[in-house]
C-alpha cells in the first residue's frame, strides 16, 4: 500500500505553486499517493493528486507536507498535531526556519518513502479563554500567545500569576508566552532569550514594559500561567495565537497557559542541529 502524503501550499508565496508542483510530482515517482483538500482543485487538477474534503484528508494522510513559509507550517502543524500526525516543511518563502526542506533539496523527499527520518517532538501551548469563570474558548500555539494593546495607545496593567501565586505587574505594550520553538520568533524580537526546544519551558516575555527590571522569566513545563489584564477598556486587548486572527478581550476576562496534551512531530530528513540551522537562517537574515 503506497504511502497517503497530504500537501497544503500558501500559494500566496512567489515560487510556491512551481515548488508544490515539483514536489507532487517527484512524490508520485516515488510511489506515494497525494492528497489535497478539493477546494485546491482548480489549481493542481491536472496533477496526480486525489482531492478530498478537508476532514477526509487530514483522518486518511499518514503525514503533513507544508509548502510555504513558517507561517504555513505553523498553520499545517495544529491540524497535523490535532491528528497525531508528522509533518516536514518545505520552504518556498523567506525565512523559513522551521522547514526542513529547501525547494532545491526535494530528491530528499526519498527519505519519507523509506523512513530514514528523525522526528523532532515540539511542546504546544494550551490557552484557555475563561469569561466570568467560564470557559469560552480554547486555542493551540507551537510559536506563543501575544497579549497586546489594541489600538489604544494606553498601556496595559497585566498580573501574572503561577499556580495561583502572583508573579508580577506588567504595564507594559503586552506580554509573549512563547514555547522553545517560538523563543525564535517574536519574543527574540522583543529581547527574549534563545531557547533550545530540547528544554521544555514555558517562556514570558514582556514588550516594551515601563520597567527598569522586568526581564523574561523562564516556568518549569508542568506550570500553569493565569493572565489577568486591569481595565482592558483603557487599553483595548487583544490576544493572538501563533499570529492567527485576535480575539478580543473585556472586563471578567482570565486566561490559563499551560502546556498542551498535544505535541508537534516535525520531520527531520538532514542531520541539522538546532544551532546548525540557527546560525544559518540568521545569517541569512544578516542578524
Amino acid at each position: 500500500m503506497s504511502m497517503k502524503i497530504a500537501v497544503r501550499v500558501n500559494l500566496t508565496r512567489a515560487h510556491a505553486f512551481d515548488v508544490t508542483a515539483k514536489v507532487i510530482e517527484e512524490l508520485h515517482r516515488l510511489g506515494a499517493t497525494v492528497l489535497m483538500e478539493k477546494e485546491m482543485q482548480p489549481v493542481f487538477g491536472a496533477f496526480p493528486v486525489r482531492f478530498l474534503p478537508g476532514d477526509t484528508v487530514w483522518a486518511q494522510c499518514d503525514l503533513f507536507i507544508a509548502v510555504g513559509g513558517d507561517g504555513t507550517f505553523i498553520h499545517t502543524a495544529h491540524v497535523a498535531s490535532g491528528y497525531d500526525k508528522e509533518i516536514l516543511g518545505i520552504n518556498a518563502g523567506n525565512l523559513g526556519f522551521l522547514a526542513g526542506l529547501e525547494k532545491t533539496e526535494l530528491p530528499l523527499l526519498s527519505h519519507l518513502i523509506d523512513g530514514s527520518y528523525t522526528i523532532d517532538k515540539r511542546m504546544m501551548l494550551c490557552v484557555e479563554h475563561y469569561q466570568n469563570d467560564t470557559l469560552r474558548e480554547k486555542f493551540y500555539c507551537l510559536n506563543d500567545a501575544v497579549f497586546a494593546r489594541g489600538v489604544s495607545l494606553r498601556m496595559c496593567d497585566i498580573t501574572v500569576f503561577c499556580d495561583g501565586q502572583k508573579v508580577n505587574d506588567y504595564f507594559a505594550d503586552g506580554l509573549i508566552f512563547a514555547t522553545p520553538t517560538g523563543s525564535t520568533a517574536y519574543s527574540l524580537s522583543a529581547g527574549g532569550p534563545v531557547v533550545d526546544p530540547a528544554i521544555e519551558t514555558l517562556l514570558l516575555t514582556p514588550i516594551c514594559t515601563h520597567s527598569l527590571f522586568a526581564r523574561s522569566m523562564m516556568f518549569r513545563p508542568e506550570k500553569t500561567l493565569t493572565v489577568e489584564i486591569r481595565n482592558p477598556e483603557l487599553c483595548l486587548p487583544l490576544l493572538s495565537c501563533d499570529g492567527e486572527e485576535s480575539v478580543h478581550i473585556s472586563k471578567g476576562s482570565t486566561f490559563l497557559i499551560r502546556r498542551a496534551s498535544r505535541n508537534c512531530k516535525i520531520i527531520r530528513i538532514k542531520a541539522e542541529s538546532f544551532t546548525d540551522i540557527l546560525s544559518r537562517k540568521m545569517v541569512e537574515r544578516r542578524v
